[in-house]
């Protein structure tokens, strides 16, 4: 008896069997561009060996053209055929199966050959497409096919033919991207030609015993996008066409709605997807922030698909779906939706990994494996760094001691859990106390620890973390300032007009915080699709409301000031930052730059602007939040040193940033791997 019995049902697919309901969705991981492939295949392989019925590769280009990026993985030639079935052949003695996703990008392609149906420019990207011509049409078909062909030589199960996310196939379907007047262009018929004859002419070249997924666009979140009853219309030429499942895709990366950050509700677009069961007789998955058994169990019971896809929820986890089946579901790492490690790096040319798990993407180089000789290890500092140092060591065989002068386990992941749309903190200091109770390790909270404490032991940890800078700012000891730590620890009482200083991630949170009153949009989805606007595209073209995004009033009148003269918020993650920008706008939050800050007194707080101190001001304020920044907290690792004790001193302790968990982990989790 299972708790997930919808989720671990096998999926048959007449030609073959799906062991349970769980696809791993496409991520450009980064890990087919090293020419490593023996690390691309061990990736895949360790998620066939936790259980995933079915993964699809990222993103691989059917031609130069149509590739991402200059240098992306292609399929276009027998040399890359060799290189794949070392993947597949991997995956397949792991119990697994794998598709690989044919990504044409068209106008999103970074690069100057870029092609699109017609010459319109992404507002993504700075490269202008050529239109293409018949001949042109046709060559791209041919390589989509071509592609397709050789990916079945070399192994692969099937194929997902990514006809979603804005991308090459999407841009024809829309008018939004298609201005022709020829047969590919005009009346929906001639905008859906290209799928069709694409998957078409796929299943001929491929045979019947080769499954083909169409990533089909549910709702494209941008202005003249598809209808719900071209949607439909589609999705039923596609079957017909001979594609053996639907994937869900939702929105256009251009799109100004977020989803898939942590703000976005669990399966916020699960819903999208149940629209079109029983519209086709092929199974159907959806998507979109999926990331805990429950949740897929919900979903399927639900009737909202047949299968759920699921991408960074195994980065987090490889074993996700071996733990439910196992009745350990409590102990599986999740996915906080951050895109710290995974999407931030993707865009930022870096290879993909993930903040809770930083052995994703580093499998063969990162092994947590038996010591040689077992060591007694303190850790003092239970928030991410030592947790991960403790867990890591106790897992390797040494006896771990973790001291933390809280009670409670999380260190400043306690402070972000507070934080609106940043309810998957929760979850993680959780998990961190489920695998804690599961371990060796011995937790020692509410525990002041001094150097003549951690004498005799064969290593000190210490991951002491960070307290906030002094700005050093004349008034700031008056009744009406508080730090990041009052406000989101300790619920210290706020007036109704706030000063923020310091615009960087904790500032964007304090502000989110202050701005919010009442049930989380994060949690409550009708309020969420209501703040940014989504709407159901059976009613409105593209899954846009005509009357915008509709968010609550704020709880308070809201100043944020940074001294930096810069976009507010310049260094926050690559594909979260607008999100955070838009979502404190949306709430009339104010974005000062550039200023001094003067003094604070009963009035507020005084600035001035630029270095000649110019135009002062008083910004009105009942209470002022300093943000502004942090320092390590390193006296313990200050007195060992003086003491002759060697200690090793990581996150925060080591270098204070701004609540960063990704940086913490990871080096908790190194050092520990190499005791």
């Amino acid at each position: 008896m299972t708790d997930y019995p919808n989720m671990l049902a096998p999926l048959d697919l007449g030609f073959t069997t799906l062991k349970n309901r769980v696809l791993m969705g496409s991520m450009h991981t980064g890990l087919e561009e090293t020419g490593d492939w023996n690390r691309v295949a061990e990736f895949y392989a360790d998620r066939a060996r936790g259980g995933v019925a079915l993964m699809v590769t990222g993103g691989i280009g059917p031609n130069l053209e149509g590739s991402v990026l200059p240098g992306a993985a292609m399929m276009t030639s027998e040399k890359e055929v060799e290189k794949h079935k070392i993947v597949t052949e991997r995956v397949h003695e792991a119990g697994g199966k794998i598709a690989m996703q044919i990504l044409h990008a068209g106008r999103y392609a970074y690069g100057p050959k870029c092609v699109a149906p017609s010459p319109v420019k992404s507002p993504i990207s700075p490269f202008p497409p050529t239109e293409l011509d018949e001949e042109g049409i046709e060559k791209q078909i041919s390589d989509i096919i071509n592609a397709a062909t050789l990916a079945k030589e070399a192994g692969y199960d099937g194929v997902e033919v990514m006809g979603s996310e804005g991308y090459f196939i999407n841009q024809f379907l829309v008018t939004h991207t298609n201005k022709r007047t020829d047969r590919w262009g005009g009346s929906y018929e001639n905008r859906m030609r290209l799928p069709i004859e694409i998957v078409r002419r796929m299943r001929a070249a491929v045979g019947t015993d080769f499954i083909i997924i169409y990533r089909l666009s549910m709702i494209d979140l941008v202005p003249n996008g598809s209808t719900y009853d071209e949607v439909v219309q589609l999705a039923k030429e596609i079957e017909k066409a001979g594609a053996t499942i639907i994937n869900t895709g939702i929105g256009w990366h251009e799109a100004r709605i977020p989803t898939i950050a942590t703000s976005v509700p669990r399966a916020a677009f699960a819903w999208v997807t149940k629209k079109l069961m029983g519209q086709v007789s092929i199974p159907v998955i959806t998507s979109n922030r999926i990331n805990t058994p429950e949740v897929a169990e919900e979903v399927l019971s639900t009737g909202c698909a047949d299968m759920v896809s699921m991408a960074r929820p195994l980065l987090a986890d490889p074993d996700f779906v071996a733990k439910a089946m196992d009745g350990h579901a409590a102990r599986i790492a999740p996915c906080i939706a951050c895109n710290q490690a995974c999407l931030d790096h993707t865009f930022g040319g870096k290879l993909t990994s993930c903040l809770v798990n930083p052995r994703a993407c580093h499998e063969t180089e990162l092994v947590i494996d038996s010591a040689e000789t077992p060591k007694t290890v303190a850790v003092v500092g239970a928030g991410p760094a030592g947790l991960s140092a403790a867990l890591t060591a106790d897992a390797r065989g040494h006896s771990v001691t973790l001291f933390d002068r809280a009670d409670e386990v999380g260190g400043q992941l306690n402070i972000a859990k507070q934080v609106p749309g940043k309810e998957e903190f929760w979850g993680l200091v959780d998990w961190y106390r489920e695998m804690l109770a599961a371990s060796g390790v011995t937790l020692k909270l509410g525990t002041d620890v001094a150097a003549d404490d951690l004498t005799g032991l064969d290593e000190v940890i210490v991951a002491t973390g960070v307290t906030p800078r002094d700005p050093q700012i004349p008034g700031q000891d008056g009744d009406n300032v508080l730090t990041y730590i009052d406000v989101l620890g300790a619920k210290a009482p706020v007036g109704k007009r706030v000063a923020v200083l310091g615009a960087g991630g904790i500032g964007f949170d304090v502000s989110e915080f202050l701005a919010h009153e009442g049930t989380s949009p994060t949690e409550d989805l009708p309020a969420w699709m209501k703040e940014w606007g989504v709407s159901d595209p059976e009613t409105h073209r593209g899954g846009l409301a005509p009357e915008g995004p509709q968010p609550h009033a704020a709880a308070r009148d809201i100043t944020l000031l940074q001294r930096k003269a810069e976009k507010h918020g310049k260094r926050l993650g690559k594909t979260t930052g607008w999100i955070h920008r838009a979502a404190l706008k949306m709430k009339d939050v104010q974005f000062v730059g550039g200023v001094n800050y003067e003094k604070i007194d009963g009035d507020g707080l005084h600035v001035s602007f630029g270095e000649a101190r110019e135009t002062p001001q008083v910004i009105e304020a009942d209470t002022v939040v300093l943000c502004t920044g942090q320092e390590p907290e390193r006296s313990l690792a200050d007195a060992l040193a003086a003491k002759g004790i060697t200690a090793h001193v990581i996150g925060g302790a080591d270098v204070a940033a701004e609540l960063d968990a990704k940086r913490a982990i990871n080096q908790g989790t190194r050092l520990a791997a190499s005791l």
